[in-house]
């Protein structure tokens, strides 16, 4: 496992420039994404729409890639714009009534906080818990909830929450079980069947290496007319090809959540990157990526840096949060970028998140810069 990073370090041109350690807020591009990119840019400057049929085949090959990745079908996959889109589908095509319960996370990154704070204004109680609390307290709030919403991983500690257990609580209470799956798809295996997963939004652009403006969203297709669609256009209907009809039979999978004309582009990208990853596999890419985050972790508290949340191996994931007493989090940024190291500064913390293509030589030349603050 050691040498997978050796291995595909070649497609990722960006490592000739910079150590990247920023994969939690936006990843560079691999070759391959960026190629296919550039190919319907190419064909579309010099035939137009005449490949159409290709577009066609690259929206469902990204669905069926997807799927690959999680364990799910292709008609269980929406091409959205990002991971809020995802979660603002599930949050408000839900026919919530004032009293229903849900339960929601305090930690939660504002696209997963934000759409739940607002569902207590229509009279709906939120039981708001941390990502901490153990599952004894998690199952007691599901009880008599119609939803629970949680992210996997945690995108300022980098805590990674035990789906397994959450998903056996809300099946055993009838419970919707949405994820927030940006910061781990991509890094570890996430199994909708096994897991109990209802929905799960993820961006392309972070660990699925992907680019902006392109995300999916899984509904499982016997929870799929419990969320209406809350962006009607012209592609959620059933005969939406013909632009005659007025039947407003809804799509009897989750393209029901696409409202338009999608990002196409954008899906020829994330389609050459959810292959790759597939191509790699996510069972390599998980230990590599958590060896890594390990290394920074423990060579930052080994230079007096404190290290934000607790690390385990049933816990931890590819991002590490860092800071030193006196010292600001915006400089040691700066100043690493000026070193040619990518981080991001995150609320008064350092935050460092590698991918499987990054070298143990790579986060030693971090710890290195470090050494000097």
């Amino acid at each position: 496992m050691s040498g997978l990073w050796s291995r595909y370090r070649e497609e990722f041109p960006v490592t000739q420039n910079l150590v990247y350690l920023n994969h939690a807020a936006v990843s560079p591009l691999s070759r391959r994404a960026a190629s296919a990119m550039q190919h319907l840019a190419q064909d579309a400057l010099e035939f137009g729409s005449f490949h159409y049929g290709q577009w066609m085949e690259t929206y469902e090959g990204l669905r069926r890639s997807t799927a690959r990745l999680i364990n799910a079908q292709p008609g269980e996959i929406a091409i959205t714009k990002n991971t809020s889109e995802g979660i603002a589908t599930v949050a408000t095509g839900m026919r919530w009534q004032a009293g229903d319960v849900m339960v929601a996370f305090e930690e939660e990154f504002p696209a997963n906080f934000f759409p739940w704070k607002k569902l207590e204004q229509a009279g709906v109680e939120v039981r708001w818990l941390s990502i901490f609390d153990p599952l004894e307290k998690i199952d007691q709030a599901a009880r008599g909830a119609r939803m629970l919403a949680i992210s996997f991983v945690n995108y300022l500690n980098g805590y990674r929450v035990n789906l397994c257990e959450i998903g056996e609580i809300c099946a055993r209470h009838n419970c919707f079980f949405f994820v927030d799956a940006i910061q781990g798809m991509g890094v570890f295996p996430i199994d909708v069947e096994a897991l109990k997963i209802d929905a799960l939004a993820a961006d392309a652009h972070k660990w699925m290496i992907g680019p902006e403006g392109c995300a999916v969203l899984y509904v499982r297709q016997a929870k799929q007319d419990l969320i209406e669609p809350i962006q009607l256009g012209w592609t959620n209907f059933a005969h939406y090809n013909d632009y005659a009809s007025r039947d407003m039979t809804l799509r009897p999978d989750a393209g029901r959540y696409e409202s338009g004309t999608l990002n196409t582009i954008g899906c020829y990208g994330v389609r050459a990157a959810l292959d790759l990853l597939l191509e790699v596999g996510v069972e390599n890419i998980r230990p590599a990526v958590q060896g890594l985050a390990d290394q920074l972790w423990e060579g930052a508290q080994e230079l007096g840096f404190e290290c934000l949340g607790v690390r385990t191996p049933e816990t931890g994931a590819g991002i590490v949060s860092v800071r030193k007493p006196g010292v600001d989090s915006v400089y040691v940024v700066r100043k690493l970028k000026d070193a040619g190291i990518i981080a991001a500064p995150r609320q008064g913390w350092v935050r460092f998140s590698p991918h499987f293509y990054i070298s143990p030589e790579d986060v030693e030349r971090c710890l290195a810069e470090l050494k000097g603050f």
